[in-house]
């Protein structure tokens, strides 16, 4: 018996021993989002993005010859789960991070990472301040800010639906409000009058008080800031109360999702949203990918969950090291040829050569306009 629990024991020390070496053969990428919740349509396909991406590099030996491994952790886009997503990637020693996805978890969890020395892109995380205050020099994303989306929308009211009265309604979160503040700024520097700012409840069932306010204001157009989930309701409302004032809003509006929820009452509304790629090759290789394996159309921030993977892969190729301060080299000075087009960094951190449209819903689908604008 003492022969036998020797050995045991001599067992179970090789294993606890080898454990380590044999993490060290492959190297970690973390994943957080919104992998469930109310704004899971959001945090899914950049998951899915990143396994189509990882899987894609190991079938071809990985990256510095080692395989690459997915660690994915769920935030709900909740700064307050955020953190302890954080907290289990950096336990989890993953050498980059593709995430968070909304701006709120993104400002919550940076702290956390940049302690940690770990680089993180997001693929939807718009806050200007995220990168253009300079606090957060291990951030990266590959959406434009709410700063460039609202240069585009501002434009798109004053130039193309010729507004003069603009009511704004945001969710009061760092994503939402931000983008309506940003267009108010914009649009009054032009002399467009305001006739309403006003936050909403997101979680809220009935709008209707918001609404008669709306009617009141007598806008031109309605700026929304927020997300689908919220904008599908109060549109719903908006229709059911025959206001008729047409809505426009930023990425997180167009989302499929969306038009499932809102139906008909979605027709007319309006979103940016990156420029139509879909005959560049790299995108209908990422789109044919997803079909294949998810059995759907990719969702909301694929491709730009896609493109954040292949650099974060890319540079790490580049660098010749799992190094932070060599992979954040490599990423400021290489460019990626991604499903959104050749794609590279700022020095703030922020995606250039990327285009940007706003988008119309006719006939029940998202449709690309002529109004659109190049990152720089």
């Amino acid at each position: 018996m003492k022969k036998c629990m020797t050995w045991l024991m001599a067992a179970l020390c090789s294993v606890a021993v080898a454990a380590p070496a044999v993490a060290a053969d492959t190297i970690k990428i973390g994943v957080q989002g919104a992998h469930s919740g109310d704004l899971a349509s959001y945090g899914v396909p950049s998951l899915n993005a990143a396994k189509i991406v990882i899987e894609e590099a190991n079938a071809k030996g990985g990256v510095l010859g080692k395989k690459i491994e997915l660690v994915s952790q769920d935030d709900q886009c909740k700064p307050e789960l955020a953190t302890n997503a954080a907290t289990k990637l950096i336990s989890d020693k993953v050498v980059a991070i593709m995430g968070p996805i909304c701006s709120g978890a993104t400002n919550a969890s940076l702290p956390m990472f940049e302690s940690a020395n770990i680089i993180s892109i997001s693929p939807t995380a718009t806050t200007p301040a995220l990168t253009l205050e300079g606090k957060h020099p291990l951030f990266l994303r590959t959406v434009a800010n709410d700063n460039a989306q609202a240069q585009l929308t501002s434009s798109y009211i004053t130039d193309v639906l010729k507004a003069k009265k603009v009511a704004y309604l945001h969710d009061n979160g760092e994503y939402g409000k931000g983008f309506a503040q940003q267009n108010r700024t914009i649009l009054e520097k032009a002399g467009v009058e305001t006739v309403l700012f006003e936050a909403v409840t997101p979680d809220a069932v009935d709008f209707s008080a918001v609404v008669r306010k709306l009617r009141r204001a007598k806008a031109d157009v309605l700026v929304f800031g927020g997300y689908q989930n919220t904008a599908s309701k109060l549109v719903q409302q908006m229709r059911r109360d025959r206001v008729k004032t047409p809505l426009i809003g930023p990425d997180g509006v167009k989302d499929e999702t969306f038009l499932k929820m809102t139906g008909k009452d979605s027709e007319g509304v309006m979103a940016s949203y990156p420029k139509d790629t879909s005959t560049l090759p790299m995108y209908k290789q990422a789109r044919d990918a997803h079909v294949k394996q998810f059995g759907s159309e990719p969702g909301f921030g694929y491709y730009n969950a896609y493109a954040a993977i292949q650099a974060l892969l890319k540079a790490i190729e580049v660098a010749g090291s799992t190094d932070t301060d060599k992979i954040m080299a490599a990423l400021k000075s290489t460019e990626v040829d991604t499903p959104l087009g050749k794609m590279s960094f700022n020095k703030a951190g922020d995606a250039t050569g990327l285009g940007l449209s706003v988008y119309v819903v006719k006939d029940g689908k998202f449709v690309e306009s002529d109004h659109s604008i190049t990152l720089h």
